[in-house]
């Protein structure tokens, strides 16, 4: 009940019964659903995500990962959607994050809600492990991640650095209407130099 009240207090969670997004076509009625409980997702490491609910399941309008993040491991550069608002609750650890240059921490237990449109990103800065799950409204964003994640990496094929990554990077950019700054990447390495992440 705390968590349909915090979505009601912000004014995104729509009643899925009945809801669609813009210019959808899914006309399918909705049906309940169980996820049984796993054990804690593994950071291997470094960063991995799995998805829990998928977009298709609540008609569009909703979706989420759980991401572990191991210590001192640095995100994405700095970044904005078009089109997705995000929502996140720290499980364990404590996440760094930083809106428009504005940097906050989110202990476990805390939300943070990042709307379109506002460069952000996160990361580790502490020695221990962090989980969390990160919610989308109005995108399959977990279909962009999954193949992040999943897909492009060297065991498919994908090495780092080289253009055949860079290309289906960009596609998946456009597609989920993903903005970086020309100065994202310096920006990004800034705070891995400040915190000493990787």
């Amino acid at each position: 009940m705390q968590s349909a009240g915090l979505f009601a207090a912000i004014g995104i969670l729509p009643n899925l019964a009945n809801a669609t997004p813009p210019n959808s076509t899914f006309h399918n009625p909705l049906e309940p659903f169980l996820l049984p409980s796993e054990a804690p997702l593994s950071h291997k490491g470094s960063m991995d995500i799995k998805v829990w609910v998928r977009s298709h399941k609540t008609g569009g309008v909703y979706s989420c990962v759980e991401c572990a993040v191991a210590p001192k491991i640095m995100g994405p550069p700095p970044h904005l959607h078009k089109e997705l608002d995000e929502l996140m609750y720290v499980l364990e650890g404590t996440a760094s994050v930083m809106v428009e240059g504005q940097e906050v921490q989110v202990p476990a237990g805390g939300w943070h809600f990042r709307p379109r449109n506002l460069r952000h990103t996160f990361w580790n800065a502490s020695e221990q492990p962090l989980r969390f799950i990160d919610m989308y409204f109005n995108q399959p964003f977990e279909e962009f991640l999954e193949r992040i994640f999943h897909e492009l990496t060297p065991e498919n094929g994908f090495q780092p650095g080289t253009d055949k990554l860079r290309k289906e990077q960009d596609k998946l950019n456009d597609k989920f209407g993903l903005v970086y700054a020309p100065t994202a990447f310096e920006e990004r390495q800034a705070i891995v130099a400040k915190y000493g992440l990787r």
